[in-house]
């Protein structure tokens, strides 16, 4: 496969997505105006934050001449299946290395598929492996294994300097416009380059959708590469995982429903669903002063 002619329109910056403010009693009767940052608009195939994190590693990818790109995630992973949507639209071959060689012999779900689908070539690897992909040795090993040799590598979740950079884009969009900016976080990358794009005085706020803790120490680690040190105001909402990555329990699925049925938006799950119930229940808890702007960012449609 070879990019295609009209490269550049593909990869071109993106317009702004629409913010509205929506009424809830929730958060009203608390004194917080919320507001929804629609960035599943962004791009009609890479929403969101994969399209902010993406775009800068596919230009890099396609400037240095690279014919593919190779990537890591679970078997849910919205950013192997923005990989696998980049490569087609950018005529790019790609290879995902997915989590867990005991998938190898099951019939693909509903996301792999997609990925599949998509032109993505799935190598199923242990969770032993998986883990050890942060060391340059077993990286190298496994791009090896994977027969994918000369691609561009893109970190599990899009995460690296180049996708801070485009996630700081996302939080100059909102300079002036919250008190307090959200997002789900799953490796760390929007928050930590939302952070950095904020004007002094705002503050980010994000919701880790896994369970485990580790999430501070990476976003330092991603704004210290990105940017040479700390970069804005951020904290974390660490108790809103409601059991861990894709666990998704039925009092969670009616939240969802509900909030959708009250402001006509298509909630996704996984992540997007966990942002608004955290911060249904921390302005219910006080979190928030009366008289704050909070923003939540939609990073992806169901």
């Amino acid at each position: 496969m070879n990019p295609p002619a009209n490269v550049d329109a593909l990869l071109q910056p993106r317009p702004p997505s629409p913010l509205r403010e929506v009424r809830d009693d929730r958060f009203e009767r608390h004194g917080v105006r919320l507001l929804l940052k629609r960035d599943d608009l962004v791009h009609p195939e890479l929403p969101g934050n994969k399209w902010r994190k993406l775009a800068p590693n596919l230009r890099a990818a396609v400037d240095a001449g690279h014919d593919g790109l190779v990537t890591f995630g679970g078997a849910y992973s919205n950013h192997l299946r923005a990989t696998a949507a980049a490569g087609r639209l950018l005529g790019l071959r790609t290879v995902g290395i997915v989590r867990g060689d005991e998938l190898a012999g099951r019939p693909l779900n509903d996301s792999l598929a997609r990925c599949a689908a998509d032109g993505m070539r799935l190598h199923f690897v242990s969770r032993s492996e998986y883990r050890r992909k942060a060391e340059p040795r077993e990286l190298a090993r496994l791009v090896d294994s994977a027969g994918a040799g000369g691609a561009y590598v893109v970190p599990e979740g899009g995460s690296n300097a180049l996708a801070l950079r485009g996630c700081a884009e996302l939080g100059r969009e909102l300079r002036g416009a919250a008190d307090v900016v959200a997002v789900a976080c799953g490796t760390g990358g929007t928050l930590a380059g939302l952070a950095a794009g904020l004007a002094p005085g705002q503050r980010a706020l994000g919701v880790p959708v896994l369970a485990g803790g580790f999430l501070a120490a990476e976003i330092r680690s991603l704004q210290a590469a990105a940017f040479g040190g700390p970069a804005g105001a951020w904290t974390l909402a660490e108790d809103y995982h409601h059991g861990g990555y894709a666990r998704v329990p039925d009092e969670l699925e009616a939240f969802a429903a509900d909030f959708g049925s009250r402001h006509g938006l298509p909630v996704e799950r996984i992540y997007v669903a966990k942002l608004l119930w955290a911060l249904t229940e921390l302005t219910a808890s006080g979190a928030f002063p009366r008289g704050t702007a909070l923003a939540a960012v939609v990073t992806g449609r169901p």
